[in-house]
């Protein structure tokens, strides 16, 4: 073990690391592609020398990613990216694997935010963010934590949003690799791991049936087009709530009864928010709610619904199960929140399915070595990941199933790429 990571780490409890290590080495044995990445790391150290620090929900998937960013020669130092999806023997296991760790289950906001920030005090070269969380801290209230940044990549939409408004601003600093941009990732992971590990928290949670309920998927994005599916796939009426009129109408194709919000709030069983906006349901549709309608957030941040607004309603909150708060309303209804408005499928569940996040941390590992090898002709910006790159790990992953595919021929190349026939 690394003392210096022993030393340093902010962890729960050190006696779990053995419980962790056991998770670590399961999602390891699901995750071909970034196996294979690790190989490579190995023998090329393209890290050597380096720190990079990781802001992401601290489960084994992600600690796995950390050892192979390890495995490529780097000092790394993680953080967890949201307080209810970090795993305390997760963390544990990483620091008797010599990473330097500062996180925690449920800390205080106050020192969840300090955790973040010593994750950032060694100075990283390389950064992987979530949320923007890593961006908005350097380039806030510590701005003398980048004086050796390189660049890094970002995993979310929210991320990639606030890393815009930077660039829009001429404030961004150094590149960021839009990871959540490229196709293997908002076609996989946030369709499908989504769709899955949404439903999968929700489930866990209530125990409850969602065969036959009413279910409102608020955005049909990608991650709202997997929660909708997924849904659906489980016997639920499914309506869905839009801003955007192209994605109205693919809702509508797709088979779902579109309508807006405050219509919507009268029919639902269940709501799950994916949006990446804030309050999209508030204070105006909760008078229409039925009574036990149930509210969960797939989105990066705990703003999607209205707590205040729901508080404000409410003549009693209590905590009524693990991760369910019940508002029970002055006219007699309650209304039940998971998670504290937190991303359900990881304040509630384990997060994507191993195979899923295999294809989504392939890309981040190489995304990180790309912006490396890089960054001094990128410049700062958002920056779209390689197009071969995502097609590689896109390859990786069909020989890891067992799946061939078949190549185009040079005569059919020459005709793609000439005029006339």
């Amino acid at each position: 073990m690394s003392m210096k990571a022993k030393e340093a780490s902010i962890v729960a409890d050190r006696g779990l690391a053995a419980e962790g290590k056991l998770k670590i080495d399961w999602v390891q044995a699901h995750m071909p592609v970034l196996n294979q990445i690790r190989e490579q790391f190995e023998k090329e150290q393209p890290f050597k020398g380096l720190k990079v620090s990781i802001c992401l929900h601290l489960e084994a998937k992600t600690a796995y990613l950390a050892k192979v960013v390890q495995a490529g020669g780097a000092e790394v130092t993680i953080t967890g990216s949201n307080p209810l999806s970090t795993q305390d023997d997760v963390c544990a296991a990483l620091v008797e694997d010599g990473i330097t760790v500062f996180a925690k289950y449920d800390p205080h906001p106050q020192e969840f935010k300090e955790l973040m920030v010593r994750a950032l005090e060694s100075k990283p070269d390389l950064i992987i963010d979530d949320g923007g969380d890593f961006a908005t801290i350097l380039h806030g209230e510590r701005p003398d934590l980048m004086e050796k940044l390189r660049g890094g990549a970002e995993e979310t939409t929210t991320g990639i949003i606030k890393l815009k408004a930077l660039q829009k601003e001429g404030a961004l600093k150094f590149p960021m690799v839009a990871v959540n941009d490229a196709y293997c990732k908002h076609l996989f992971d946030n369709r499908y791991g989504t769709g899955q590990s949404a439903w999968d928290g929700f489930i866990r949670t209530t125990n409850l049936i969602v065969t036959g309920k009413t279910v409102v998927v608020v955005g049909y994005g990608w991650c709202g087009k997997g929660v909708a599916m997924r849904a659906k796939g489980l016997g639920a009426n499914v309506i869905v709530t839009e801003v955007d009129a192209i994605k109205a109408v693919e809702a509508h194709m797709d088979g779902f009864q579109v309508m807006p919000m405050v219509e919507a709030a009268k029919h639902g069983d269940m709501f799950v928010t994916v949006t990446g906006n804030k309050y999209v349901i508030n204070g105006e549709h909760y008078p229409h709610m039925k009574n036990g309608a149930i509210l969960a957030n797939a989105g990066h941040f705990d703003v999607e619904f209205s707590k205040p607004d729901l508080a404000a309603v409410a003549k009693e909150i209590r905590t009524v199960r693990k991760n369910i708060e019940e508002y029970r309303l002055h006219d007699g209804r309650s209304i039940y929140v998971l998670a504290e408005g937190r991303l359900v499928n990881l304040a509630a569940g384990d997060g994507h399915p191993a195979e899923i996040m295999d294809m989504t941390f392939a890309l981040q590992a190489v995304a990180l070595k790309y912006v490396n090898d890089n960054y001094r002709e990128l410049g700062p910006g958002v920056v779209s990941v390689p197009y071969e790159l995502d097609e590689r790990v896109a390859r990786t992953k069909l020989e890891a199933l067992g799946i061939r595919i078949d190549a185009l021929t040079e005569d059919q190349k020459q005709y793609l790429d000439s005029w006339s026939s």
